[in-house]
């Protein structure tokens, strides 16, 4: 995400408060953007739907069915994501750009059989005709495509290209959907396969134009002497990780109820992590400012001192201020995510009554808010240490919240609802509190272990 600093220093340079206020925003847009679009699409689907697409519970099973899409998608994709982002970066460096194109090409190769693979095994747990499960599996396999193709643009910094081709994307799809919604859940469905398709299409061929490959199609990426495979399993765990929680209220009897073969859902869960997720976007614009403009230009600074043969203690001088622009930059966005956990605290019972939902919510709510807002902060913490090529820190921590969450929440299922949310909760504060301390160490050996590392 580094190439965003490059955009916000050019807004802050006009040195005013609305540059301020500009910079926050774009910072928010583009690190929230893209899922907050695909959320609001399927919303309007939703919506549009409503008394045409008949019975109701057909948009239910919709619904529910792209969520699972989204969670089985992102765990297939996300180790591969990490892997393919530093092995592409290094061809990048090395300047090898004809073997990009068909590493890339590779990879979606292996994700859709992959892909295939999985909505096969789904298949008979699925009571749909086969032209609906057929849509379903192209849309599924499209769509796990499309995720390695926008962490590929973000690694070319066309971020703004990403947004726009999303929102051109999502619009396409809520169109679709409205204009088919006489075909029922086939008309729905064909809509998000329609969709995904344009995205994942739109993103290859900008890939295919700015990178023309050397040949078609390679697989150096699988290479273990040219790639990090503790890369892949930081991605898988972390992944699983965010999505445990939600499985375990899926499949627990007392918290779920069946949509669709056996398929659950968790409508006591579902809806409030869904909103608490919605608080995280001014956490996620000061993240994106503090540690994509401050702390990336420390670095820089410091690293370069390295190479160019600098004294000692400026070396020293350039560490402390890393440091202290990294902590500088935590804070910030605990206090900014404080301030919105706050806020939702005093208002938020006013705000689920405004938007008609079931005030009993609002504990859940309030839990679910602590704990996406920490998930902030232990991202920003995985960030640095990514900066740093802590590789197998990183790794451990994403095992710690994936265990911490899996066995916290079947605890807290097992309690009573008077413990719901509380694995979540407490799986992002022990990360990131291990995290926290686990960085500190890191920081404090940097330049001795950079120093030994050449």
């Amino acid at each position: 995400m580094a190439g965003i600093g490059f955009e916000i220093r050019k807004i802050l340079k006009k040195n005013t408060l609305l540059s301020v206020f500009e910079a926050y925003g774009y910072a928010g847009l583009i690190g929230s953007g893209p899922w907050l679009l695909s959320i609001i699409a399927l919303m309007l689907i939703g919506i549009l739907s409503l008394g045409i697409v008949l019975p109701k519970v057909l948009i239910i099973q919709f619904l529910t069915l792209v969520t699972y899409m989204m969670a089985a998608s992102l765990i297939l994709t996300g180790g591969l994501q990490l892997l393919l982002t530093r092995f592409i970066a290094d061809l990048l460096f090395t300047k090898d750009d004809g073997q990009i194109l068909p590493n890339l090409l590779g990879a979606q190769l292996v994700t859709t059989i992959a892909a295939l693979l999985v909505g096969l095994a789904v298949w008979p747990l699925l009571p749909l005709p086969v032209v609906t499960k057929l849509i379903i599996l192209g849309a599924f396999v499209g769509l796990c495509n499309q995720w390695l193709g926008a962490i590929f643009l973000s690694g070319m910094k066309e971020y703004r290209l990403i947004l726009v081709t999303m929102l051109s994307g999502y619009s396409f799809m809520v169109l679709l959907a409205y204009l088919l919604r006489d075909w029922q859940l086939d008309g729905l469905f064909f809509a998000f396969f329609a969709g995904e398709a344009l995205l994942f299409f739109s993103f290859l061929f900008m890939i295919i134009r700015r990178y023309p490959g050397d040949k078609l199609i390679s697989f150096d990426f699988l290479n273990n002497k040219k790639v990090y495979y503790s890369l892949f399993f930081c991605g898988l765990f972390y992944n699983i990780g965010v999505w445990a929680d939600k499985i375990i209220f899926w499949y627990s009897p007392s918290t779920s109820i069946e949509i669709i073969g056996t398929l659950r859902a968790s409508p006591i869960y579902d809806l409030p992590i869904f909103l608490a997720y919605l608080s995280i976007i001014p956490g996620m614009a000061v993240f994106l400012v503090r540690m994509e403009t401050d702390f990336v230009e420390e670095y820089d600074r410091f690293y370069t001192a390295i190479r160019e043969g600098a004294s000692l203690n400026e070396i020293y001088l350039l560490k402390d201020n890393m440091i202290q622009t990294a902590q500088g930059g935590l804070y910030d966005i605990f206090k900014i995510q404080g301030i919105t956990v706050a806020c939702l605290l005093l208002w938020g019972e006013q705000i689920l009554t405004f938007i008609g939902i079931d005030p009993n919510y609002k504990t859940l709510l309030f839990i679910d808010v602590v704990g996406v807002g920490v998930q902030v902060i232990f991202l920003s913490i995985l960030n640095i240490l990514f900066y740093l090529d802590k590789r197998f820190t990183v790794l451990v921590l994403a095992a710690i919240f994936l265990v911490v969450n899996v066995v916290f929440t079947y605890l807290s299922v097992a309690l009573g609802p008077q413990f719901y949310g509380y694995g979540f909760a407490f799986a992002t504060i022990i990360s990131s509190v291990v995290g926290l301390f686990w960085l500190s160490k890191q920081f404090e050996d940097l330049e001795y272990e950079t120093f030994m590392l050449q």
